[in-house]
Parts: structure tokens; sequence; C-alpha cells
């Protein structure tokens, strides 16, 4: 049995859904879920997921959260079988309630789970034009990695049919670089 709840639609990114979201709930929201997003964000396509960006304006907020994605192909993923992994993430990541950022990547019939690094490969970085459905040209950046994972990243533990967990952190300093700059 379903129970009823409210839904909003926002003509907005995911990070704007989740300020709005946030600055219109009437009660302290606690954990932000994103996704669950049809297709993986693996490694350097973080950089491009509103699924990750939504999480992050979640915990600039103060407000810990986590991504979710799980691979596609031809067929919409068994989200029926997807539900175990999830909750099984959920049990070991929603017991802490400090601002935490989680990139989860949830491949179907996962056998295991595995804590990662994010991948931080060259990829092809192509544009593909296509039409979507009404027959409106879009375009579609691809990240087709140019070299194998590297064991303990992201794309490692999917390529392994594990749940990759990956946390993340907002600041992007390269300290090395800053320390090298003449102050």
């Amino acid at each position: 049995m379903l129970k009823e709840f409210s839904a909003f639609r926002v003509n907005g990114t995911p990070a704007d859904c989740v300020a709005l979201g946030v600055s219109q709930w009437d009660q302290r929201v606690d954990l932000v879920l994103s996704g669950i997003n049809l297709g993986t964000n693996l490694g350097n396509s973080i950089w491009h997921s509103g699924t990750v960006a939504a999480a992050k304006q979640a915990v600039l907020l103060g407000i810990r959260a986590i991504a979710f994605s799980t691979p596609v192909d031809e067929q919409e993923p068994d989200f029926e079988a997807l539900k175990a992994h999830v909750h099984e993430v959920l049990e070991l990541l929603a017991k802490d309630n400090s601002p935490h950022l989680y990139n989860v990547n949830v491949p179907p019939n996962a056998r295991g789970m595995t804590w990662t690094r994010q991948s931080v490969r060259h990829y092809d970085g192509k544009m593909i034009a296509a039409k979507d459905p009404m027959g409106r040209q879009h375009f579609w950046f691809t990240v087709v990695p140019l070299s194998e994972p590297e064991e303990g990243t992201d794309r490692w533990a999917l390529e392994r049919s594990e749940i990759s967990i990956t946390p993340l952190r907002l600041d992007l300093t390269d300290n090395a670089e800053l320390e090298r700059s003449p102050q």
C-alpha cells in the first residue's frame, strides 16, 4: 500500500531542486538521496553529473548526501532487484549525522560492496549528436576511458560487479600547486 505524499516539479537543475526543497521544507532535512541515476557516475564523469551536483548542494547546506547511480543498457534497470543493495548502502552510510558526500554506483546483481577512490583517467570526451523523441537535436558528452581502471577505484569495483562507495569532498584545491605558487 502506497502512502500519500506531496510532490513538486522544479524547472531547474538537480542542485536547484535540492536548494529549493531544503529552503521550503517545514522540518529539518537530515539526508538527501540523489538518484538512482540511469547510468553510472564513475571517475571523471562525476564532474558532469547532475546527480552528484544535487548531493554536493546538500553538503554545501550542511546536510549529508548520497548520490546513487546504476549502469543501464537498452532495458530499464530492475529497481526491485536494486532495492536490497540500496538498503544495504543506506544501513551503512545513514548512521553518521555529519554532512558527508558519497557517490555510490550499484551494479545489477552486485556481488559485494567496496570503498573506492575516484578513477581519474583520460577519456575520449566526444560529443555525440542525436534526436530526442520529439525530433529535437541534443548532444551526449561521452566519457569512455582510454585506459584500464586502477585497482581500488570506482570503475574497477563496477567491473567486478561490486557496489562502489566513493567518499567525495567539496574542496578541489590543488594544495601542492598552491604551495608552489609565489606568495
